[in-house]
């Protein structure tokens, strides 16, 4: 080369064989990015598509859809379409005050026997579980040494009664001897001295014999309660000392008490109707307040309030025949202090708070609602006494209040009007080949064909 020619050769170099140009290389290189291009663009392109199909297909159904909306909503559309309810009527009845507060089953005795004597359990006599009566003998320990020992308390008895028996005789002699100056008088009193030391040994020996014989008779372990016996704690061969080895507990069962505390701003309450001398019903409920176990009365009230925790106990008696009260039970139990009668009683359903307060959607007429605030009472859960803004027969929302504002409209599904309502849609039916029966209101038959646009509508969405 020359230096006129147009490559130097100083920045040319040499062609390889088998080396691609950089044009192709750089070919390569942009070929995927421009395949991701065009997928996107597909994809845009086909949601486009997919849009305009919606749009163009939901315009069929607009008619019977606005059709319907008018017709319910009148000029407003949709946003005023009366929100479906449900109503119940204000009641007159009677409503009892209760006072509720957790309990406890404590039985009225609980007896740990044991003996009170030493010895060898000979016998045991109960069955665990079994109910037994008082003075029925539960065990047996062994009496041969008491017995032993009763027989010679019992010698020892008779001997010092032949003692005292003779220094009686003495001193009656000694007596008579004194009246004919035959004897001195000190040896008389020496004598009647004698005699009362006498009485007194033997009264000592009979002290002892009937010590042993009560021992005798602790070797037989009675019930001292009526109640029921539980698990044996001792078994039968072994040694029980005096006073300190149990052998089984009796619980009473019959009558049974429930131990229960309320809050001490209750208490003025029940003492006024105790010392009226009024007999209060209790109610036990199991441990989920849903299922009354039994009923009884109230006994006694304790004679201070728990600073600790501001509450005073209860004891009311339960007869317990069933015996579904069982000792150390959790319970709910429920007093009834007083009834309010003749009370205005509304459901609790229907109650709201706001900022007016407690209140109440009341119906104004049979398609509109107004907002009533109300004075509310005692309570049972279920309804509530109303103090004043409301009267018998007044009907008020209690369900479906939560789209609801005052002059709202709504109509009933609850009822007799629901009754009706239903009866009336059953009437403008299809008959199964998408005509309506005859007689059926134009809005039930524009209900009906949106209903019928919007299946296929929908079927279609899944076949794409």
């Amino acid at each position: 080369m020359n230096e006129s020619s147009p490559i130097r050769t100083d920045t040319a170099r040499a062609y390889q064989p088998g080396e691609a140009p950089a044009r192709d290389v750089r070919r390569r290189r942009f070929r995927p990015i421009r395949w991701l291009v065009i997928l996107v663009l597909l994809a845009g392109a086909g949601a486009i598509g997919h849009r305009w199909y919606e749009a163009r297909t939901d315009k069929g159904a607009e008619p019977a859809t606005a059709h319907r909306a008018g017709g319910r909503g009148g000029r407003h559309g949709g946003a005023d379409m009366p929100q479906a309810v449900g109503i119940a009527q204000v009641t007159t009845g009677d409503m009892p005050v209760i006072l509720q507060g957790l309990g406890t089953v404590t039985p009225l005795a609980t007896v740990t026997v044991k003996s009170q004597i030493s010895g060898y359990l000979t016998q045991v006599k109960f069955r665990e579980g079994q109910t037994v009566k008082a003075g029925d003998e539960l065990a047996q320990i062994d009496s041969r040494p008491y017995e032993a020992l009763l027989a010679q308390y019992q010698g020892q008895l008779a001997r010092d009664q032949a003692l005292l028996q003779n220094s009686k005789l003495d001193l009656q002699r000694y007596q008579t001897l004194n009246r004919q100056d035959s004897i001195s008088k000190q040896n008389v009193d020496t004598q009647a001295a004698l005699v009362k030391q006498n009485e007194g040994t033997v009264a000592a020996d009979q002290a002892l014999v009937d010590q042993q014989r009560l021992n005798i008779a602790y070797t037989h372990i009675t019930s001292p309660v009526d109640g029921r016996v539980g698990l044996r704690q001792v078994d039968q061969g072994n040694y029980i000392s005096a006073a300190s080895t149990a052998i089984v507990v009796v619980t009473q069962l019959h009558p049974i008490s429930v131990v229960f505390t309320l809050p001490e701003d209750d208490v003025s309450r029940v003492m006024r109707q105790v010392r009226a001398g009024a007999k209060l019903a209790v109610r036990a409920y199991d441990r989920g307040d849903a299922h009354e176990i039994a009923t009884g009365r109230l006994d006694t009230v304790d004679n201070q309030i728990d600073t600790t925790t501001g509450t005073v106990k209860l004891r009311a008696l339960f007869d317990n025949s069933d015996e579904e009260l069982f000792p150390n039970q959790f319970v709910n139990a429920k007093l009834t202090v007083d009834t309010v009668r003749g009370a205005t009683l509304v459901p609790n359903s229907s109650l709201l708070q706001g900022t007016p307060g407690t209140y109440v959607y009341l119906m104004d007429g049979d398609n509109k609602v107004t907002v009533r605030p109300i004075k509310t009472g005692e309570t049972d859960g279920t309804n509530t006494v109303v103090a004043s803004g409301l009267n018998p027969g007044d009907r008020v929302v209690t369900d479906g209040t939560d789209r609801l504002k005052d002059g709202a409209p709504v109509r009933i599904t609850e009822g007799a009007q629901a009754a009706a309502g239903d009866r009336k849609a059953a009437e403008a039916k299809p008959d199964g080949k998408g005509d309506v029966k005859p007689g059926a209101p134009a809005e039930t038959a524009a209900d009906t064909q949106g209903a019928a646009e919007g299946g296929r509508r929908h079927r279609r969405r899944q076949a794409q």
